[in-house]
């Protein structure tokens, strides 16, 4: 008696998965992630542009998974402390922009004003509103130092290499944390 195995992929029985998250990023990140297209993308993987509609529904999907997949690399594994949240704060930034930068149009793309992906943005916030109440700050001031310190990053990454006169990240950075949290409550 042979015992059928339910088949739990959704793909036919001995038939690779063509698609998947991963393979999805992967494929977006190797171009312009600013003029991505669904069809380039598709090309990209070698597969039909309505397949890819199955796993994404549009370029704004893909975004999504993307931003999941940026915030998965750079979030620092330990909570930031008291003593280190400074610390913390500047390894996340350069971790930014480390992760930004090297992705053609991702910086550009996260510093135009658009619908962030909630939940990776959502970790990400958390855990910069949790080191600036590490820092001291309330609840309402860790938000608000939050925002200074998101904008503040983002922006120069988007405008990173566009103005010849920029400060050096280092000294933008530095310049960014000795003034935050913006208030102690």
């Amino acid at each position: 008696m042979t015992t059928k195995v339910k088949n739990t992929t959704g793909n036919r029985p001995g038939r690779p998965a063509r698609l998947s998250r991963e393979l999805i990023v992967e494929a977006a990140l190797r171009g312009d992630v600013e003029t991505l297209t669904m069809r380039e993308l598709a090309s990209r993987l070698g597969v039909s542009h309505s397949s890819l509609y199955r796993w994404v529904p549009d370029r704004d999907g893909v975004l999504d998974l993307v931003s999941e997949v940026m915030v998965e690399r750079l979030l620092p594994d330990e909570e930031p402390g008291p003593d280190d949240w400074r610390e913390w704060l500047a390894r996340l930034a350069c971790s930014m922009r480390d992760e930004f930068l090297a992705v053609t149009g991702y910086a550009a793309h996260v510093a135009r004003p658009h619908r962030h992906h909630p939940e990776s943005f959502g970790r990400l916030r958390e855990r910069v509103v949790s080191a600036f109440r590490a820092a001291g700050a309330g609840e309402a001031d860790a938000e608000l130092s939050w925002q200074v310190f998101g904008y503040g990053v983002v922006r120069w990454l988007g405008a990173a290499g566009a103005e010849p006169d920029e400060p050096p990240f280092e000294v933008f950075l530095e310049t960014l944390l000795r003034g935050l949290p913006a208030r102690s409550g």
